[in-house]
């Protein structure tokens, strides 16, 4: 098998919910991320192979197979196909994997990794209003008839891992710390595409940073914000992943591609890993899929240079870093969902896009990439700077 490398990678800035991008159909968002990956790269859009997307809710605006919409909507070329993956939050991560796993099987030679979602327009759930509902009374059966929403699994892997309210305020706190220093420092500068957006009083501005960072942000503020609901007492707003709007996308090619092109390889996608456990506590994914990871690449954690471990919920990251005995110096070092915000489709893709930049600022090798999903999976990355 051949190597898979990412030769671009682009981001919207995420919107918070009812923000900029709100205005903006989920195609066309997608579709200007597609466009100007493409043009960045200096690449023909017939060269490729195809388009895969993440997407949660494909429905309604983001229904009939969104990515091929949004390459449609950029007014790209027809016969390039695409379609859509849904493995909840992982979903782009899953995307990424999918490219890069055919590119090495010798049947991509170039082809792009994207997602988009936006939670203003389509909010999360809007799949589970019917008619009907997702899960049957044999699904229900298999899970003793309990059906936690991601709030109590956050709250009891808070319980099992002995993760307090005030150590997830605090990790929340660091994290906005984190996005704006970031921000001020212009390190998200080369992964993000400005975008025009239209003003409540009708003018038009470039859009150039993430929108729900909260620079006055204190443990002290957070403290004061009431629990999401009554039997889950140490989950809030201020300490889970924010309701966001937002897409990503990666280029990938095969060496032989990205020689004939004129691409300059930045990273090889090294390792993949995905894995699934109890669909009640959903949130535990990070955990198997990051030691299936582990054991398949023979990587050891002290040879990673840095970590993303999404933000889902203030409890995800602690549980993950104490499983692994992870330095959270290295974990999410440029802010994750509760600060930059979780545009869930395009999230796995978003910190990819983050990532790498990261990866090519500090001149470290290994980059890392886990999150949670829901129905109980997780996907787990390792990426290689060559660059």
């Amino acid at each position: 098998m051949g190597d898979a490398y990412i030769v671009g990678a682009l981001r919207t800035p995420i919107g918070k919910r009812g923000g900029k991008l709100s205005g903006l159909h989920p195609t066309d968002l997608l579709g200007l991320v597609l466009r100007n990956l493409l043009d960045r790269a200096g690449v023909d859009p017939l060269a490729v192979d195809d388009v895969i997307g993440g997407c949660v809710s494909q429905c309604g605006e983001q229904g009939v197979n969104v990515a091929r919409n949004a390459w449609i909507a950029a007014g790209l070329p027809f016969d390039v196909p695409a379609t859509s993956v849904d493995r909840q939050c992982g979903s782009a991560q899953q995307a990424i994997h999918f490219a890069a796993q055919g590119v090495m099987a010798g049947v991509y030679d170039l082809v792009i990794a994207c997602g988009v979602e936006s939670m203003s327009r389509v909010p999360l759930g809007s799949t589970m209003e019917g008619p009907g509902f997702p899960m049957s009374e044999a699904w229900m059966a298999a899970c003793d008839n309990q059906f936690f929403t991601q709030y109590l699994a956050a709250q009891e892997i808070a319980r099992r891992w002995n993760i307090s309210r005030a150590e997830m305020d605090e990790l929340a706190v660091e994290s906005h710390r984190r996005a704006a220093q970031a921000t001020d420092e212009g390190r998200f500068t080369r992964e993000i595409l400005p975008v025009k957006v239209t003003t409540e009083d009708g003018t038009v501005e470039e859009m150039t940073v993430d929108e729900g960072i909260r620079r006055d942000t204190s443990v002290e503020k957070l403290a004061t914000i009431p629990a999401v609901q009554p039997d889950c007492p140490d989950i809030t707003a201020g300490n889970s992943s924010q309701i966001s709007d937002g897409a990503a996308a990666v280029l990938i090619a095969s060496e032989a591609a990205a020689q004939s092109l004129g691409l300059t390889p930045r990273a090889r996608l090294a390792g993949f890993a995905v894995a699934a456990c109890e669909p009640i506590v959903m949130l535990k994914g990070p955990i198997p899929a990051t030691r299936k990871l582990l054991d398949r690449t023979g990587i050891k954690i002290g040879e990673i240079d840095l970590f993303e471990c999404n933000e889902a919920m203030g409890s995800i990251v602690p549980m993950w870093a104490k499983e692994f005995d992870v330095d959270l110096e290295k974990v999410n070092p440029n802010g994750s969902g509760i600060s930059l915000g979780h545009p869930v489709g395009a999230s796995g893709a978003r910190i990819m896009v983050t990532l790498l930049h990261e990866l090519e600022r500090t001149g470290g090798r290994f980059g890392f990439q886990t999150m949670c999903e829901g129905g109980g999976q997780g996907n787990a990355t390792l990426i290689e700077r060559v660059g």
